[in-house]
């Protein structure tokens, strides 16, 4: 069993129980206690003697403990990198190792403080962090070797791991391991100026998890197997906000293998001895639902609901819940008046994130504190709703973060929903047994957590010379932000998530007058941030809106932006706009039944400009070449920047081409890959990237390649056929 809750405040000071308590009641401020504190009441990690991100081995190893998670964006070698670097440290002797879950040791400050991976951020997050990491380590080597040798510190360096002097004397890491450990390290350690960098940049950085995934030494959740687990599979509502009414388990009890059948908040959850026994329990299972507060309606009468709000021909309630300006200048009636050169319509469906391994997770509860072992996203929130589950501090719920099969933001929530799910089982389970948690892909598929769908509508009229005079835009979706914790951006108001990418585009600032507004209407399915979040549709709509401009204003595509971009000053926009034309060759004709289209977007502090060239086969787009330029700021492992353009260009692609989540009558049509269809390899394109030279600080290379390759391959249909293509996918089934 659990230790009562009023033995674990007891075990706690009363500074943390007040802090915990207030955060999660939803006080905004504690006088002395920062938000990481408060989330880490209660851990038992501590830094070691060369602080939280390193640690050292004998035999002069290095390992670099990562806060980020790694699920097959390879981030883990770029974070290594940058310790490495400072610390100049033998790169074949440099390990990774998954950071423990601490918001006050690891906490993500592009993220708030949380502990988490999201955003793009991890590089740009942990540039000055590590980098500072690696050079109060090097400088604590130093010290201790020039107190050995009785030298000056000035006199000693360090290369490949090894500390010299240059009477001779030498030693490796692990020689002076104990030695340096009692120094005290540097709170501003000097850090290296970039042009001496050895390592970051360079084709050296290369992923350190290659070999263990290609054996399948990798650790993933289905690949832990301890003593007497049992493993949970739950029966959820078909309908979002459906409820369980009753069940009946007599059949699920005749399985081979059962053990157990427990109500949990979000459904029926079975327990057996292997994963085939809770499926098939599972699914003996006789469940009704009250679908009294269930969404009931279809996608199609959904959208409509969209539509008539950005028509007028519905009202928006007034204040927060109304429409929202996310750019406005000039005046706004002109915007409404004059002669539209574009007025357009874009719809855009829900998208599953349909990442290769589906939601699990093993937790143990009862005996000790709750300890959880899966991908952890964001393992700050997860401690946070574990731990009003199990009654406990936040940071005394242990999380082991594994490899992770991907992601794209479906694992990070608010409501931690299917952990908590877990956490709930093996709480009713109890004494401390280890119990699986499995979603099939059917659950995952129909889980919900979607990509919303969106509708946009643009009205633009133009100068004498066609580029934009006014420029009006509405945005009607959910908002992914609305039932945040307190405090978070978006929760009331603007949701940025739902406006990004139009919000500051150089286009709008190169607009004369602009009136641009966003209305979050609240719809019972369950939405979530998915690959480059708002950018999914708002670089579609910004884009291929221009490129209509262009082509009536009869300019090149790319000498129309060009203008615009000097225009705004949009320096770096325009950088990358040049190396990917020169690069695609686009002042030359492309090869022989094939057109180019041109697209650029910013995201998530990078600027990507892609050429793509498409053909019609059977009356689908074919896409073969794509140019990529990105300015990433310092590509700290360009590999990795490339391999990101490579993915992010093809999961960008497949949502374009082929993915649609529907639903009729409120039930979610598409339960596999044979209806959610994606990009297969014979119809991925030749991807090569360009990164534009930056001395700046790291940005984000995940998801900034997903949003531009839909617009690039419609501006290239464009060219084709002459007709917008106003919704996605572009493939009808």
């Amino acid at each position: 069993m659990n230790k009562p809750l009023n033995d674990i405040v007891r075990a706690a000071s009363r500074r943390e129980v007040l802090a915990v308590g207030a955060t999660l009641a939803g006080s905004s401020l504690l006088v002395g206690c920062s938000l990481p504190t408060i989330l880490s009441a209660g851990s038992p990690v501590k830094p070691g003697a060369f602080g939280a991100f390193l640690k050292f081995d004998p035999d002069g190893s290095v390992t670099v403990l990562s806060k980020h998670i790694e699920f097959g964006q390879g981030n883990h070698a770029g974070l290594a990198a940058i310790a490495a670097e400072e610390l100049d440290a033998d790169w074949d002797k440099v390990k990774v190792e998954q950071a423990p879950a601490n918001a006050k040791l690891y906490g993500n400050y592009l993220m708030g403080g949380l502990q988490g991976t999201g955003g793009s951020s991890a590089i740009a997050n942990s540039w000055k962090q590590l980098r500072t990491a690696g050079a109060a380590a090097r400088a604590m080597f130093v010290q201790a070797a020039a107190t050995k040798w009785g030298v000056a510190a000035g006199e000693v360096t360090v290369a490949n791991g090894v500390v010299a002097h240059k009477s001779g004397k030498q030693a490796g890491f692990g020689e002076l391991l104990a030695d340096a450990a009692k120094v005290k390290p540097p709170q501003a350690p000097t850090l290296k100026d970039p042009n001496s960098f050895t390592l970051i940049g360079t084709p050296r950085v290369k992923r350190k998890d290659s070999g263990l995934k290609a054996t399948g030494k990798a650790r993933y959740t289905q690949d832990v197997h301890l003593p007497d687990m049992l493993t949970a599979m739950v029966a959820h509502s078909p309908r979002f906000g459906g409820k369980v009414k009753s069940f009946d388990d007599s059949a699920a009890r005749k399985v081979p293998g059962y053990v157990a059948t427990y109500q949990i908040p979000t459904g029926v959850a079975v327990v057996a001895t292997s994963t085939y026994a809770a499926r098939q329990a599972r699914d003996a299972l006789k469940v009704d639902w009250d679908d009294s507060k269930a969404e009931k309606r279809g996608s199609a009468e959904i959208l409509q609901v969209f539509k008539d709000y950005a028509s007028g021909k519905t009202v928006a309630p007034s204040g927060k819940d109304g429409w929202q300006p996310f750019s406005s200048h000039g005046d706004a009636a002109k915007a409404a008046g004059g002669t539209a050169a574009v007025e357009v319509a874009y719809d855009f469906p829900y998208l599953a994130h349909a990442s290769m391994e589906p939601m699990n997770c093993v937790a143990m509860v009862g005996k000790g504190p709750a300890r959880l072992m899966y991908g952890a996203q964001v393992p700050t929130l997860d401690q946070v709703n574990c731990a009003g589950v199990v009654g406990a501090l936040p940071g005394s719920v242990e999380i082991e973060t594994l490899a992770t099969g991907g992601s794209f933001g479906r694992r990070a929530n608010f409501q931690s929903d299917y952990v908590v799910e877990c956490v709930h089982i093996a709480k009713k389970v109890g004494g401390g047994r280890p119990v699986k948690l499995v979603w099939t892909r059917e659950d995952d598929m129909r889980g919900g957590h979607y990509r919303p769908m969106v509708h946009h509508t643009v009205r633009v009229t133009v100068d004498k010379d066609g580029y934009p005079a006014t420029w009006r835009h509405r945005i009607v979706t959910q908002s992914i932000m609305k039932g945040a914790p307190p405090g978070s951006p978006g929760g009331k108001g603007l949701d940025t998530t739902a406006v990004e990418g139009a919000m500051g585009s150089p286009y709008l600032k190169a607009t004369p007058v602009v009136d641009a507004q966003a209305l979050t209407p609240d719809v019972g399915v369950t939405v979530l941030w998915w690959r480059s979040v708002g950018a999914t549709h708002t670089a579609y709509v910004m884009e291929h809106t221009i490129e209509q401009l262009a082509r009536k204003a009869g300019k090149d595509s790319v000498e129309y932006r060009r203008a615009l971009y000097t225009k705004a000053g949009a320096n770096r926009h325009l950088a990358a706009l040049n190396l990917a034309a020169d690069k695609a060759g686009w002042t030359t004709p492309a090869p022989t039944g094939w057109t180019r289209g041109v697209a650029v977007h910013e995201s998530f502090g990078s600027v990507v400009a892609q050429v793509a060239e498409v053909k019609l086969e059977n009356g689908q787009p074919k896409v073969g070449r794509v140019v990529t330029a990105i300015d990433c700021g310092t590509a700290v492992a360009p590999d990795q920047v490339a391999a990101q353009m490579e993915g992010g260009t093809c999961y960008g692609l497949s949502a374009a081409l082929f993915g649609a989540i529907t639903l009729t009558k409120g039930v979610v049509d598409q339960a596999n890959f044979d209806a959610y269809r994606v990009l297969r390899n014979s119809e991925a394109p030749t991807v090569e990237t360009y990164i534009v030279p930056s001395t700046n600080k790291p940005s984000g290379v995940g998801e900034p390649g997903t949003p531009v390759i839909g617009p690039a391959v419609a501006n290239a249909l464009l060219a084709i056929t002459g007709q917008p293509t106003l919704s996605q996918p572009f493939v009808k089934t």
